[in-house]
């Protein structure tokens, strides 16, 4: 039986690259951003995606490694979909030994109730998913909320933005709510989802559907993502490129008045003496 709860028995030495690399990954994500520190809880956002399986997996791992201590909680939001399979997620976190809290809140019906037949759901739905979980956090006292957004959410997010939003803005590694109580983060910041899906395929996690933005087939995002793997598949890297872009930027070289005194921008005086002086 292997040592780790969350790693299938018989895998190969393949999938044993593939964990250790995500792994690494998510821990120098976790140092790089500070995102975890010592005693912390942390509250894992348990959605029934091969994302945040990922994330408990990998975070469980990290416990185990990693030089400080910290606990973690898994949390799942009922909303109450037609046919949510409520058993699940409860009998694969207790086969698990991993401490969960499962809240049910019928935020189903009011995003049906408020969003004409056909229109994106997505907007209400996380205002009212994240206004759950900042509660709750709070509730279980933990001073951490992880999220599994992963390399690919954080580009596509920052198109969805610029293109529709007006914005140069993306998903944060880390981020402070505005009312300064929950510390978010999201420690698969720099794992892309294709190995995600590669990761998910053998670990078999019992995955749950998600009947509201899941079943949406026309969402803009999902226009995003196609646009991006199709630059990918022409130019290999591109989208980390793009990441890397994220996290390299140069306010001088854009046009943010807020964020860069252009107004002020002056030649510095001794130029111009040195050329008066030369004439």
């Amino acid at each position: 039986m292997n040592a780790d709860p969350f790693l299938p028995n018989n895998v190969s030495s393949n999938f044993i690259k593939l964990r250790n690399k995500l792994i690494s990954s998510t821990g120098k994500a976790i140092g790089d951003f500070n995102m975890i520190e010592e005693n912390d809880r942390v509250m894992v956002c348990l959605s029934g995606g091969k994302d945040s399986y990922t994330l408990l997996s990998l975070l469980s791992a990290l416990q185990k490694r990693a030089p400080i201590k910290f606990e973690l909680i898994a949390m799942n939001l009922d909303q109450k979909q037609p046919g949510f399979p409520d058993t699940i997620l409860p009998e694969y976190l207790k086969s698990h030994n991993v401490s969960y809290k499962i809240i049910t809140e019928d935020t189903y019906s009011i995003v049906k109730d408020k969003i004409p037949e056909g229109k994106t759901t997505c907007s209400l739905c996380s205002r009212l998913r994240r206004g759950i979980i900042y509660r709750v956090a709070r509730e279980l006292g933990a001073n951490k909320i992880a999220l599994g957004h992963h390399k690919n959410d954080i580009v596509e997010t920052f198109f969805m933005n610029m293109f529709f939003g007006s914005k140069l803005k993306a998903m944060p590694p880390k981020l402070i709510s505005d009312d300064g109580t929950n510390i978010v983060i999201r420690p698969l910041s720099y794992i892309e989802e294709k190995d995600i899906v590669s990761f998910a395929r053998v670990m078999n996690y019992p995955i749950i559907p998600c009947n509201l933005c899941g079943s949406q087939e026309n969402l803009q995002r999902k226009k995003i993502k196609a646009m991006i793997l199709g630059w990918e598949k022409e130019n290999k890297g591109r989208m980390n490129n793009i990441f890397k872009a994220i996290t390299n930027i140069e306010p001088s070289h854009l046009a943010d008045t807020n964020l860069y005194d252009f107004k002020n921008l002056k030649t510095q005086k001794k130029i111009f003496d040195i050329i008066s002086n030369a004439n």
